[in-house]
């Protein structure tokens, strides 16, 4: 995993440790062949984006223990599937996004100008 990239095809970066994200559960938004909902947005969830992805049937704040989910609070990141965060996106109810931790594959389901629109990391 450590030869994954970003949307800059570098490196990615770690998304989040507290809560520990990823389909992998290694910090980052790595995918592969096991992770058919593409988990390689990172996201800092806001009250507004919970509220409507619960609203939309998934539920991101709920503990869930049994699957090692703690349930995500608003400032949290949190690897995101892309296909979710591009219906927010449709909403405008999409979340601020970390360039730098967001995997390149996300890049087939959504395009890079969308994605700097919401980034937290461009200077």
């Amino acid at each position: 995993m450590d030869d994954q990239k970003n949307v800059f095809g570098e490196p990615i970066a770690t998304c989040s440790d507290k809560p520990m994200t990823g389909f992998y559960r290694t910090g980052c938004c790595h995918t592969g062949p096991e992770d058919l909902g593409f988990h390689t947005v990172c996201v800092e969830v806001t009250e507004s984006f919970l509220a409507f992805s619960k609203m939309h049937g998934n539920d991101l704040s709920t503990p869930r223990p049994e699957f090692g989910f703690p349930g995500l609070q608003p400032g949290d990141r949190w690897c995101l599937c892309a296909a979710r965060w591009k219906d927010a996106l449709d909403a405008d109810m999409a979340p601020r996004i970390i360039l730098t931790a967001t995997h390149e594959a996300t890049l087939e389901i959504v395009d890079l100008a969308d994605l700097k629109r919401y980034a937290i990391d461009l200077v």
